[in-house]
């Protein structure tokens, strides 16, 4: 699945030692955009914490799991993200394959004067 919404809050690293070895997990709260802007808190694991990209009030694309498990007859519900990057370089490229677009689509008058021979 895929989001692109506005951090708003990042939450404490979290760090620990498990059979694994090292992890780290950082919570981040982001807001969605619409009449009835949602707030949803994802998970990012390890390497795929990418901090120059978190920064509070900047728009991120974030593709991500929804995964649910069952602990003593209640549910818990996980947001784990895979990939976060800046929603900025998303829209600049659109822009720039919109302003391409137009060039391609526009109809060129020519009269037979314009003709090389």
């Amino acid at each position: 699945m895929q989001l692109t919404a506005k951090l708003i809050q990042l939450l404490p690293l979290q760090t620990g030692t498990g059979k694994n070895g090292q992890w780290k997990k950082q919570d981040i709260i982001v807001e969605t955009d619409g009449q009835y802007p949602k707030k949803v808190c994802i998970s990012i694991w390890g390497d795929k914490i990418n901090e120059s990209v978190l920064k509070v009030g900047s728009s991120l694309k974030i593709d991500f799991d929804v995964e649910s498990r069952e602990y003593n007859g209640r549910w818990y519900t996980d947001v784990k993200a895979w990939k976060v990057e800046s929603a900025g370089n998303a829209a600049s490229a659109e822009a720039n394959t919109t302003k391409e677009d137009d060039f391609h689509n526009t109809s060129f008058t020519s009269s037979d004067d314009d003709l090389p021979f």
